[in-house]
């Protein structure tokens, strides 16, 4: 159940617990004429003070007390019943009948069928006690069944009105939060394709001067550190691409899109990946496969790509046959290290999710 459902509720059980305070001081109490009525009646008081005790904080009352006031309810109800002549129920001083129920609506609010048939087995007893006790004519009959009746009816009423008038605005919070999500899932919509823009806008940026030294000439494309260039910005092009794809796996979905278009170029790449996949922020997943950009770029005819993942650890590591990169480098949150090996180069991109 949401906030708002919670607080209607709760708003009800106190409107009930007023209601029925008042009904029992203002109504009840000037017709008690017997002993055995006024200790029902002090039961009944004092099941409606300890329910006051959840009921005033906004609580629900907790089953093994509602349960427990329900049957001091009942009991105390069945003596104030039976200690009256037939002739008086359901008459001026019957003042038990339709006061229990009230007392079980404070109860039970929470839990309607529960509360529907303690309403039910308390006029029970009322109507038990007028049949059983001495030969009754129709028209007797007739009206104890009316008048009872119309007690149970009015407070069955109250009780689905209550669950339906919270219903209604459970239903209003949860549209109105759908409303909320649907308003924030734009806005990030909005700001991730404004965010998009402005990486193609940056990207287009740093190649356009590449394009124009090809264009007039003044790069040469035999050039080995040009071919480099171009690859690169060729593979920052494509794994830009692959970030806006919707994919299960976003690291390994870039790295696959940085490993084909090395391979479209001629390189022999192999790819391992080990671990299950894990949430990486956008942010770090471009840290991590900037540098294998960098390495796939320089590689002359063949690399060997690994994703490395962890509990709290993921590696993007690269062996090529080309000239390292950097000898090391601390970006942000990733961690990246460069190292020759002979004739090759290794790169390793290092990135904590729980940092020490």
């Amino acid at each position: 159940m949401n906030e708002t459902s919670d607080r209607v509720l709760g708003g009800c059980r106190i409107a009930v617990l007023l209601a029925t305070a008042a009904i029992q001081l203002g109504l009840s109490l000037t017709r008690l004429d017997d002993t055995p009525g006024k200790i029902a009646f002090a039961a009944l008081a004092g099941v409606l003070v300890v329910a006051a005790w959840w009921v005033l904080r906004w609580k629900p009352v907790p089953w093994p007390v509602a349960l427990a006031g329900s049957i001091v309810v009942l009991a105390a109800s069945a003596v104030a019943i039976w200690t009256l002549p037939p002739d008086r129920l359901l008459g001026d001083a019957d003042w038990a009948s339709g006061l229990a129920g009230w007392h079980l609506l404070v109860l039970l609010l929470d839990r309607p069928a529960v509360a529907m048939a303690a309403l039910v087995l308390q006029m029970t007893l009322t109507f038990v006690r007028q049949f059983g006790a001495v030969p009754t004519d129709r028209g007797e009959i007739g009206s104890v069944v009316i008048a009872g009746l119309s007690v149970l009816t009015f407070q069955a009423a109250t009780l689905t009105l209550i669950r339906v008038v919270n219903r209604r605005a459970g239903e209003a919070a949860e549209a109105s939060a759908e409303r909320d999500r649907q308003a924030h899932r734009k806005a990030l919509a909005q700001q991730r394709e404004a965010d998009q823009r402005s990486r193609f806008a940056g990207q287009l940026g740093a190649t356009l001067p590449l394009l124009a030294g090809l264009a007039d000439r003044t790069l040469d494309p035999r050039d080995e550190a040009v071919r480099q260039r171009c690859a690169l910005a060729a593979t920052q092009l494509r794994r830009l691409f692959a970030e806006n794809d919707d994919v299960p796996d976003p690291l390994l979905h870039e790295v696959s899109a940085c490993v084909d278009l090395a391979e479209r170029r001629g390189l022999t790449v192999t790819l391992a990946v080990s671990g299950e996949a894990a949430p990486v922020p956008t942010s770090v997943r471009r840290e991590l496969t900037g540098p294998l950009m960098t390495a796939l770029a320089a590689a002359r005819t063949q690399a060997r790509v690994s994703v490395l993942r962890a509990d709290d650890e993921i590696r993007v590591a690269a062996i090529t046959d080309g000239e390292p990169g950097r000898t090391a480098n601390g970006s942000g949150a990733v961690d990246v290290e460069w190292h020759a090996l002979g004739e090759r180069s290794w790169m390793e991109a290092k990135w904590r999710s729980r940092p020490n």
